[in-house]
């Protein structure tokens, strides 16, 4: 079925589609471009100026509701309300930012509008009741206990052994996210303030890599688009370190990965979304973990990466699903999209000039990372395409090699 509202100040029928915070990340002007292009009435409410907003943007809305306080729900609450009371009945509210989650289902809640309540949203944002959907899904799950006191830490830990993660039990990003390998090191954990004030978890530590399972559900729960990246590097390490990252986005999914992915997703039951789901492959035995489930894009460059690999847009895609018109049927990846950044704090053995000199066909774009992802993301980044896996790596390896390890080397 087709949700669409009657919009009195432009005469025919229409989506109406509040897109929460487009301004911030960047590429949500990408999405909002999209969605307008697409047919929907796209209006924006934020805490940024009118003035600030970049004219693509600007361009995508029909309207901009300015809110001092994003957080303040009564606020967004009356912006809603303004745009329901001018335009009609909203039909989607969305921001494509697991950090909104809990707000977009209260609106959805309050005004009966399409998509994830409140009633479901705990199964999205805490890991601890992930778990149950991954179980239906049969795919191993890491196992984890509620952290409630030393104790009880001590009892699981005695099952499972060291090492152990520490981390919140709603949260993304690395964020307070720690391997404590002793005894020693868990009374230095335990100690910190924040597991007195929040919910977190103990999990096993499984060594093993990250594959993605990313991709577009529609309304009737089919996936229309699918695509998987890999990390080699562990996101808690990169960000309790301070290190740079790399990752690849991947022309074919593994077949272990892509059954794990599309019976997770069909577990969760979750509709006309973007999903991003973290498995482990463990290196012992090869064998797919479930790590979590997020209703969302993959996050920095890896939209962007997915249109590279594929050439396809992923935005158009997107937004196509939400209006809900057919889309051209997902063709084969050709190249892997690799992404290498760089941190401030280290000193490199080439510079910028000679890594654009070097694979200045490879290299697709370059910028400085916006300041609240780059404990995660660095400071500064590539995006590149090659043909080969081994190439990505070759280039990886020519722009995080740092002087002090070359001249160790000499």
């Amino acid at each position: 079925m087709f949700f669409c509202t009657f919009a009195r100040d432009i005469g025919y029928l229409i989506m109406n589609f509040i897109f929460f915070s487009p301004h911030f990340p960047q590429n949500s002007t990408d999405f909002c471009v999209a969605l307008h292009r697409a047919g929907a009435n796209v209006l924006g409410i934020g805490d940024a100026a009118y003035e600030s907003l970049n004219p693509a943007l600007k361009g995508a809305l029909t309207e901009y509701y300015r809110v001092s306080n994003m957080e303040d729900y009564d606020r967004v609450l009356r912006a809603v309300g303004f745009f329901t009371h001018k335009y009609g009945k909203i039909d989607r509210f969305d921001s494509l930012n697991e950090h909104w989650l809990e707000l977009e289902a209260q609106i959805r809640t309050d005004f009966n509008i399409e998509g994830t309540k409140n009633d479901f949203i705990p199964n999205l944002k805490r890991k601890s009741l992930m778990k149950s959907f991954f179980e239906k899904a049969g795919v191993q799950t890491i196992r984890c206990h509620k952290y409630v006191d030393k104790k009880a830490a001590l009892q699981f830990i005695r099952e499972v052994g060291y090492p152990v993660v520490i981390k919140p039990d709603s949260g993304s990003g690395a964020c307070f996210t720690c391997k404590i390998s002793n005894a020693i090191e868990l009374d230095e954990v335990l100690l910190k303030q924040e597991l007195q004030t929040g919910e977190f978890i103990i999990e096993e530590f499984v060594d093993g890599i990250i594959y993605t399972y990313d991709g577009l559900v529609d309304i009737n729960g089919k996936i229309i688009f699918e695509n998987s990246h890999l990390f080699e590097q562990s996101i808690m390490e990169v960000v309790n370190t301070d290190d740079h990252l790399y990752y690849f986005c991947l022309p074919d999914i593994a077949p272990n990965v892509r059954e794990a992915g599309r019976n997770s997703v069909k577990a969760f039951g979750v509709r006309e979304k973007f999903f991003h789901l973290e498995l482990f492959r463990r290196k012992r035995d090869g064998e797919i973990v479930a790590l979590e489930m997020n209703m969302r894009p993959p996050g920095a460059w890896m939209p962007d990466a997915i249109n590279y690999t594929h050439e396809t847009d992923i935005y158009k895609r997107w937004a196509e699903m939400i209006v809900q018109r057919k889309a051209d049927a997902q063709g084969k990846g050709k190249y892997f999209t690799g992404y290498a950044s760089r941190k401030s704090h280290k000193t490199y053995q080439f510079s910028h000039e000679e890594i654009l000199r070097k694979y200045k066909d490879k290299i697709l774009c370059f910028n400085n990372i916006e300041d609240i992802f780059s404990r995660a993301m660095g400071n500064f980044a590539y995006q590149f395409r090659t043909d080969t896996c081994e190439e990505a790596k070759a280039i990886v390896e020519y722009i995080q090699t740092e002087k002090q390890y070359a001249n160790q080397l000499s």
